[in-house]
């Protein structure tokens, strides 16, 4: 336990900090498990919709140092291929294949 007044609030600030980055943080692995649980079911629309928030909420988190930012562009790539990889199984050309 802190001894001096500055380490007091210190201890009060750091726990502070660290439920409003827990929150932050669940709510981004929120977003993350509604893209994939979309990209799973073959939700295109739902998918495209869902990963602009991630994108949104991840770029923040980053931002503020709350996520690793390469994390952050991990995260994004594969939610991103995934949204892709459900794309293709519904049946929707390549984005390459429509123009040749």
């Amino acid at each position: 336990m802190p001894n001096t007044k500055s380490a007091k609030k210190r201890l009060r600030q750091d726990e502070k900090r660290r439920m409003h980055n827990r929150s932050i943080k669940r709510s981004v692995r929120t977003q993350c498990r509604k893209v994939r649980e979309a990209a799973a079911a073959g939700d295109v629309a739902q998918a495209e919709s869902e990963i602009r928030k991630a994108a949104k909420l991840l770029d923040r988190a980053a931002a503020k140092r709350i996520i690793h930012p390469n994390s952050a562009a991990r995260t994004k790539s594969r939610l991103s291929a995934a949204v892709v990889k459900a794309k293709r199984a519904g049946g929707a050309p390549a984005q390459g294949a429509a123009a040749s």
